[in-house]
């Protein structure tokens, strides 16, 4: 009689398969959205470049940046149920191939008109890949994982769009900047290679995690006729406007105020970028250490963060280009985008179970076509007139605006819990 397996390791193979898969599901699909950033993001490291090559105004420049997120905006939604009818792997694979081709589109094209077409085709590509690559990750991980998962995706945007920025920044210098969004395209489709072959609708299934949905299921007009909701939406698409303003215009404004080469200028604004996101991990791990015990406190928290980057950036765009505005433009980008994740709270907590993938959905609806898409495009059309540091000494002033909404939030969000007590 052969050798037979023993019985422990007949057990423990499986077990380790199981923890195995869901850890490379999060790390590809974590991978892809730096990808999906990277391929966003470059574009405003060649923003002096193109500026130059090209005879191009800030509007012009604004518009090829825009063009991503309010394709973002607006197909969000119907690319999302498309996913879940369709399959999410499968979409999720053709969405990273449409962005890696569309930004290689962008390294061939030999004009503004090819330009925007191409990058109009990245925003296509990318429109659905948060919502639905969240949701693939979420499906294989426990419960009690989602909220550190969740506050992670977020800020992994920050991140891709510090190699996008950094990274595209060195190749044009040193090889000129069709070589940056090569870069990026490769990292994509090599990405996404990796993902299709790796993970399967079948093997999702096979490791999805069993949850207990709460009973009933409430409609899709649920996600609207809550105020704090509407505040909450409001208010974090409001605070995204100056975060992504950063990210696009910061190397534009190193170079032509500090003098910088355009691959330092990325380089420099790199480090803001990565502050950004690094900001939003840490207040997000603050409002939930102290809204634990009272919900109200979360919106405090972002009404903090959004008066403390108000404050730092409307006095650091004021001053003269050297180390104290250096400063403050850091602490101003460490708190910048600081409410995004305890506005994604607190949307979770105001929302029905059974729609909080759509309340999520919306909420990044509000974030890129408040913020992401309108921001860089009004700070364009500004410094047009006003030269980028005089637009840049406006745009804070649009916290004004998600302070009052996260303020009215709050609130609206106590009422209810002292007429029930």
């Amino acid at each position: 009689m052969g050798p037979t397996a023993p019985p422990d390791l007949v057990a423990v193979a499986p077990a380790a398969t199981a923890r195995r898969f869901p850890r490379i599901v999060l790390a590809l699909a974590f991978g892809l959205l730096l990808a999906d950033y990277m391929s966003r993001q470059v574009l405003s490291a060649v923003f002096p470049i193109l500026k130059s090559e090209w005879t191009l105004t800030d509007t012009h420049l604004a518009t090829l940046s825009s063009v991503v997120a309010l394709m973002v905006g607006l197909l969000t939604f119907p690319l999302s149920i498309v996913a879940d009818r369709w399959g999410r792997v499968r979409s999720l694979v053709v969405m990273a191939v449409l962005w890696s081709i569309a930004t290689l589109l962008c390294a061939l094209s030999t004009g503004y008109g090819q330009m925007l077409g191409a990058r109009f085709l990245v925003g296509v590509g990318e429109a659905a890949y948060g919502s639905v690559g969240i949701a693939v990750v979420l499906g294989v991980f426990a419960r009690r994982r989602h909220a550190a998962l969740s506050g992670a995706f977020m800020a992994g945007g920050s991140f891709g769009s510090v190699l996008g920025v950094g990274l595209g920044g060195v190749l044009a210098v040193q090889f000129g900047w069709r070589w940056s969004f090569v870069a990026m395209a490769v990292f994509g489709l090599v990405l996404v290679a990796l993902f299709g072959v790796l993970v399967t609708e079948k093997r999702l299934a096979r490791h999805a995690q069993v949850t207990e949905e709460a009973p009933g299921r409430a409609p899709l007009s649920s996600l609207f006729t809550s105020p704090p909701v509407w505040c909450a939406y409001l208010g974090s698409g409001l605070q995204m406007f100056t975060a992504a303003v950063l990210l696009s215009w910061t190397p534009s404004y190193f170079n032509r105020y500090y003098g910088l080469g355009p691959d330092k200028a990325a380089g420099l604004a790199a480090g803001a970028v990565l502050l950004v996101g690094s900001g939003m991990i840490v207040c997000g791990m603050i409002t939930d250490r102290l809204g634990r015990d009272d919900p109200r406190r979360r919106w405090s928290t972002t009404i903090a963060y959004c008066t403390i980057s108000l404050t730092c950036l409307g006095l650091g765009f004021q001053l003269s280009p050297g180390p104290v505005q250096l400063t403050l433009i850091a602490i101003g980008a460490f708190f910048a985008a600081g409410s995004s994740g305890p506005t994604a709270a607190m949307v979770a907590s105001l929302t029905h179970g059974s729609v909080r993938a759509s309340a999520m959905g919306t909420l990044t609806v509000a974030n890129n076509v408040l913020g992401l898409a309108l921001g860089p495009l009004v700070v364009g059309v500004l410094a047009d007139r006003l030269g980028l540091q005089g637009a840049l000494q406006l745009a804070p002033l649009v916290y004004l605006g998600a302070i009052a909404a996260l303020v009215l939030g709050r609130r609206l969000h106590a009422r209810p819990q002292v007429t029930t007590s």
